[in-house]
């Protein structure tokens, strides 16, 4: 068994410990069930932007968005 899983039972048992853990090392912890991972137990990170912000960057800018585009000007159709 991988050192980032552990068991629903041994979880539930130690999860103060296993808090410390991940507190500690900012690593996170996979709880399985039956062998199969079911949860990801992971430290909370602050990452609270602008709605803006995200998208900042990501939209192409058309200066004449109602002009005729060629089949060869689409990226996808290449």
């Amino acid at each position: 068994m991988n050192t980032n899983q552990v068991s629903k039972s041994e979880f539930k048992s130690r999860a103060l410990e296993f808090f410390r853990q991940i507190e500690a090392s900012g690593e996170s912890l996979i709880v399985t069930d039956h062998g199969k991972p079911a949860l990801e137990v992971r430290p909370y990170r602050n990452t609270t932007r602008e709605p803006l912000d995200v998208l900042r960057g990501s939209v192409v800018r058309y200066d004449n968005p109602t002009d005729p585009i060629g089949e060869n000007d689409w990226e996808a159709a290449q």
